[in-house]
């Protein structure tokens, strides 16, 4: 029995201390716990202060130079190619002959249709000369007239077709493309010559909704192209999109006269300078510190350990940097990263 009752004190006594441990540990887990969520309270952010800066009033955008007229030349009937006048490169007039199709078939029916041609004049002729003695009725008269405009129509069609065994240039350029060779056989739609002229180019850019508002058609733009950057070239703005694309550009096209050595080629990168070039004095923020996108115009302003979610107004791009019109002065604390972990009124911590 005394065993028993030595045994029962000893289990207690063994508990006893197994729920102080315990609670000791919980306290100081507690402990820990809150020193931590003291310490996360304050979410880390960076932040730049808002100031001017000297930059370059020119809004630049670039784009690829394009042939301001291009056609590929097809066959327009069957035949067998007997001559080829030009070759890749050759500068060609238009309405000059590039190729020649042998036209055997082609010549056969301007005869056949000669030959109806002149069977229904002969027929017309005749009566008429009976419908004056009374031998046939208006009607039979007017029918071989009928007959005659036919063959007429048809004779035309067919020289039409013969004509077109001569390949010829519709303006003047220079023979990109050349798919044909003598002996080559072609058949109607096949692809003979590719003609560019790029005397004359066009430059499409994107221009974005906060500069476009300061073009015309018909205005004098500089253009320069990286690879020949010793030279320099004008275009004119000959369409201004009326609806921007889904990021907000609106696409403007440029002429642009080329030089006496076609310098310029079709294909090239080129640079539209729009605006002066003079340096100004513009109030600016990096592209970082507003909340999702440029166009949100949205930022967080550090403010006594906070911060505060702020609307503003963007200008001009200027590289990562956004003109701001309104909504900051500068000295401004504006945050540019950690805004994801952000709402209005945050506590914030500067790294």
């Amino acid at each position: 029995m005394k065993k028993v009752v030595i045994t029962g004190i000893i289990v207690i006594a063994a508990l006893a201390g197994i729920m102080y441990v315990l609670n000791n540990h919980k306290a100081e887990n507690q402990a820990q716990t809150d020193i931590v969520g003291q310490t996360n309270s304050h979410v880390a952010v960076r932040v730049e202060t808002v100031d001017f800066r000297e930059v370059n009033g020119q809004y630049i955008a670039n784009g690829t130079f394009a042939p301001k007229q291009e056609v590929k030349i097809s066959a327009e009937t069957p035949g067998l190619v007997t001559r080829v006048l030009v070759d890749e490169g050759s500068y060609v007039k238009a309405g000059q002959t590039l190729a020649v199709i042998k036209a055997d078939q082609q010549n056969v029916n301007v005869a056949n249709a000669q030959a109806m041609y002149n069977n229904a004049q002969t027929e017309v002729a005749r009566f008429e000369s009976a419908y004056a003695t009374g031998g046939v009725t208006k009607q039979q008269l007017d029918q071989v007239k009928l007959q005659l405009v036919n063959a007429k129509n048809n004779l035309s069609s067919a020289q039409i077709s013969a004509g077109d065994v001569n390949i010829k240039a519709s303006f003047a350029g220079i023979i990109n493309k050349k798919n044909i060779e003598p002996g080559s056989f072609v058949n109607p739609g096949m692809e003979l010559f590719e003609v560019v002229n790029v005397s004359t180019l066009k430059l499409k850019v994107n221009v974005d909704e906060k500069h476009v508002g300061t073009l015309k058609v018909g205005q004098t733009i500089k253009v320069e192209s990286p690879v020949l950057a010793d030279q320099e070239f004008s275009g004119k703005i000959s369409f201004i999109a009326p609806k921007a694309d889904v990021s907000l550009n609106f696409p403007v096209e440029l002429d642009i006269q080329n030089n006496a050595s076609n310098a310029l080629k079709a294909g090239m990168y080129g640079n539209a300078y729009f605006g002066d070039s003079q340096l100004a004095n513009v109030l600016v923020i990096p592209r970082t510190a507003f909340v999702g996108s440029v166009s949100s115009n949205q930022v967080f302003v550090h403010k006594d350990g906070k911060a505060v979610l702020t609307k503003v107004v963007s200008g001009r791009t200027f590289g990562e940097y956004i003109e701001v019109i309104s909504g900051v002065e500068k000295g401004a604390q504006v945050i540019t990263s950690g805004q994801i972990n952000l709402i209005d009124g945050t506590a914030v911590e500067i790294i």
